[in-house]
C-alpha cells in the first residue's frame, strides 16, 4: 500500500452521505458530506485544520440518483487529492447479521448476504449498500471494506440477545442485534486514556443523536444495549418512537386500518420527537421553542433515557461511569442535565458549571459515578478497520 495513498470512508444515510479521508497512517485529511439527496444535493468539505475546501450546489444532479452523485464525489475527491490516490474504501453498514463479528472485505457473495438483511433495517441497509455497488463498478481494483454497527454487540450474553418468542422465529432471525457499534467501539478505545475505572469496570455509553441508543460496557465489551432487532427500538429518537407495545401494532392494523407500509413510514419518519412535538425531530429546534408540545417531547426523551440508564445499570450490577456522545450527547448541556437529574439515585452528581461549559468531565469530585462527554468518531474506526483488513489481505497474497 502506497504511503502517499488515501483511505476513503463513507457513511451513507437516508438523506445524506458523510465521508472522510485519512492517510494510510490514519492521519485525517478532510471530512465532508453530501446533503439533501433527492432534492437539492450540496457538497461541503473541510480540511483537517477546519479550512473550507468545498461548498458546492449539486442540485442539477438531484434526479440522477445516488450512483451518479457517488461517482461525482469520487471524481471531485480524486481531483482534490491529486497524486494521493484512493487505495481503499471503508463503509459503515447497519447490519452484518449474526455471522459477522468484525469487518469484512467486499465480495459479490457478501453483497448478496447483506441485501438479504434489508428487512431488518429497510431505510439504512439499502442506502449503505448503494455506494458500495457504485464504487465496485467504477473502481473494481480498489478494495472495499464493510464495518458493521452490529458487530460490536456480538459479545452480548445469550440472555441479552433473546426475545421470548418460539424457537422457529428466533432461528429465522428474531434476535437482538444492537446498533451504533462503531461509536461504542470508539468510545471503548478512548476510555483507557480518560477513565481507567470506566475502561475496566461498569460503564454506560449514551449515544444520543437523531438516532439514539445506549450500551452497557463491562471491561469495554458490550453486555446489554437498548436497540434490538431494528433501529426503531429503545430510546425516543428524532423521528423514531423507540420501544412500543407490540399490541399497539396490532391495533394500528386492525382498528386503524393502517397498512404495513403506512406503519413503517410513520415509525421511521413521523414519530419520536417530531411526532410528539408536531414541530421537528431536531432537538435544537425543540429546545429553542416555547410551545408546551416541544417541552413535552424533550421531557419524554430525557425520561426514557434515564429509565434506560436504570435498566442497563441492573444488567451491569452497578454503575461506575456514564459517557455522553453523539450530536445531542456532546452538544446539549440541557438534555444532559435533565437525564442526570433523574439519575441522582445512583450517587451521580453533575457540576452545572462544567456541564454548561461542555467540559470533558462534568461530574463533581464527590460523585460516585464519573460522567464524561466524549466526541465519537465512527469514521476513524472504519478507517482503522479498513487499513488493518487491507494490509492483512496484502500480506496473505504476498505469502501465497
Amino acid at each position: 500500500m502506497s504511503e502517499n495513498g488515501s483511505i476513503m470512508v463513507i457513511n451513507a444515510g437516508s438523506s445524506s452521505i458523510k465521508f472522510a479521508v485519512f492517510g494510510t497512517d490514519i492521519a485525517p485529511r478532510l471530512t465532508g458530506r453530501l446533503e439533501s439527496l433527492g432534492s437539492a444535493p450540496r457538497l461541503s468539505a473541510k480540511s483537517a485544520e477546519g479550512r473550507v475546501v468545498a461548498d458546492e450546489d449539486w442540485s442539477a444532479d438531484h434526479a440522477s440518483g445516488v450512483h451518479v452523485l457517488i461517482q461525482r464525489l469520487m471524481n471531485w475527491l480524486e481531483d482534490h487529492l491529486g497524486a494521493e490516490a484512493v487505495v481503499a474504501i471503508g463503509h459503515r453498514v447497519a447490519i452484518g447479521g449474526l455471522e459477522h463479528s468484525g469487518p469484512a472485505l467486499v465480495t459479490p457473495e457478501l453483497l448478496v448476504k447483506l441485501k438479504a438483511l434489508v428487512p431488518l433495517a429497510p431505510l439504512h441497509q439499502p442506502r449503505n449498500l448503494e455506494p458500495i455497488e457504485s464504487l465496485g463498478a467504477s473502481h473494481p481494483h480498489v478494495p472495499q471494506v464493510v464495518c458493521f454497527d452490529t458487530a460490536f454487540h456480538q459479545t452480548l450474553p445469550r440472555v441479552a440477545q433473546m426475545y421470548a418468542l418460539p424457537k422457529a422465529l428466533r432461528d429465522a432471525g428474531a434476535h437482538r442485534y444492537g446498533f451504533h457499534g462503531l461509536s461504542y467501539e470508539y468510545i471503548a478505545s478512548r476510555l483507557p486514556d480518560i477513565d481507567q475505572r470506566g475502561a475496566t469496570d461498569r460503564t454506560i455509553v449514551a449515544h444520543l443523536g437523531s438516532g439514539a441508543s445506549m450500551c452497557a460496557l463491562r471491561s469495554g465489551r458490550s453486555i446489554a444495549t437498548t436497540m434490538g432487532f431494528s433501529p426503531l427500538s429503545g430510546l425516543v429518537m428524532g423521528t423514531r418512537p423507540g420501544d412500543l407495545d407490540p399490541g399497539l401494532m396490532i391495533w394500528l392494523i386492525r382498528e386503524c386500518g393502517m397498512s404495513v407500509d403506512q406503519i413503517e413510514a410513520t415509525l421511521y419518519h413521523d414519530a419520536g420527537l417530531k411526532g410528539v412535538s408536531g414541530i421537528s425531530g431536531d432537538m435544537r429546534q425543540l429546545l429553542a421553542s416555547d410551545t408546551p408540545e416541544a417541552s413535552e417531547a424533550v421531557e419524554l426523551f430525557a425520561y426514557k433515557a434515564a429509565t434506560e440508564v436504570g435498566a442497563l445499570t441492573a444488567a451491569l450490577g452497578g454503575l461506575d461511569t456514564l459517557v455522553f456522545t453523539a450530536g445531542i450527547g456532546e452538544r446539549s448541556p440541557e438534555v444532559r442535565a435533565m437525564i442526570c437529574a433523574r439519575c441522582k439515585w445512583l450517587g451521580l452528581e453533575v457540576s452545572m458549571a462544567r456541564n454548561q461549559a461542555g467540559s470533558s468531565t462534568i461530574s463533581t469530585p464527590d460523585s460516585r459515578v464519573a460522567v464524561h462527554v466524549i466526541a465519537t468518531n465512527e469514521e476513524l474506526m472504519v478507517a482503522r478497520h479498513t487499513i488493518d483488513l487491507v494490509l492483512k489481505r496484502m500480506l496473505k497474497e504476498s505469502v501465497q
